[in-house]
């Protein structure tokens, strides 16, 4: 099964700046000691999320520059539960390898080392989902959060369940990547840019740990391994060419191609 192709966003990136920035200047005094927006300073919603922009987007301008970036650049994320980290990779031009922006700490995660099987096992999954502009959510009661597409169509063959599995903001995991709230600032505005600019999904590869030969040498005799391995092809597949491969299902299990420019 193919990632489909979705229709571009048309909003302009520089109609949110304008209106974030607008939204900014409005915001009460006071605020959370992380520098986030509050929800007592802003609803939840899109304003929530363009006031965040506001207050994140010089910074990360700024900082994107220092690497050839900028917002609106397609966005890839990786996770790793092990370390506990959340990569944010930028690609600067169309065909070019992404370029590693930020690894943010994952605030809070909840279970263990192995696949989400059921809803309610406090699991976060682990495997490859993708992120559409409807899965986006500034009206999150979790500050912003965008769900990461869990089960997909590997987790359905196998017989997984459960739903609604989100990186988020307010630091509290039950199956959800949970980052502070300044993070998921960053994080949602630049996802958020690159959907707006015309990246019709982008992807989010979840691993147990970071798959180098050492680690996964030391993980063979855990039940998980055999999917495990099937996960390190698509880990190696980025390794090597800095791009997100397509990801399909065969046989239950996941193969990988270039993705379409």
């Amino acid at each position: 099964m193919k990632i489909p192709a979705l229709p571009a966003a048309m909003t302009p990136l520089a109609t949110l700046a304008t209106l974030a920035l607008l939204l900014c200047a409005c915001r009460a005094e006071g605020g959370r000691d992380d520098g986030a927006v509050s929800e007592k300073e802003v609803p939840a919603g899109p304003e929530r999320a363009a006031a965040a922009a506001a207050r994140v987007l010089p910074a990360l301008t700024r900082d994107l520059a220092e690497k050839g970036l900028e917002p609106g650049d397609p966005v890839f994320f990786r996770a790793f539960k092990e370390e506990r980290e959340l990569e944010l990779w930028l690609q600067p031009e169309p065909g070019a390898r992404f370029v590693l922006f930020r690894t943010y700490r994952i605030a809070a995660a909840s279970g263990s080392l192995g696949p989400k099987l059921a809803e309610g096992d406090r699991q976060v999954p682990e495997g490859f989902y993708f992120v559409t502009p409807g899965r986006m959510n500034p009206a999150s009661r979790f500050h912003l959060a965008f769900n990461i597409g869990y089960p997909n169509a590997y987790d359905r063959h196998h017989g997984r369940g459960g739903s609604l599995i989100m990186a988020h903001g307010d630091r509290v995991s039950i199956g959800c990547l949970a980052m502070t709230d300044a993070g998921i600032e960053e994080i949602y505005t630049l996802a958020d840019a690159a959907l707006e600019s015309g990246q019709p999904f982008f992807r989010i590869h979840l691993f147990p740990f970071r798959m180098s030969g050492e680690r996964m040498e030391r993980a063979r005799d855990e039940r998980w391994f055999p999917f495990w391995r099937n996960l390190r092809e698509g880990y190696d597949f980025f390794e090597t060419h800095r791009q997100p491969p397509n990801v399909e299902l065969e046989d239950g299990r996941y193969i990988f191609e270039p993705a379409a420019p």
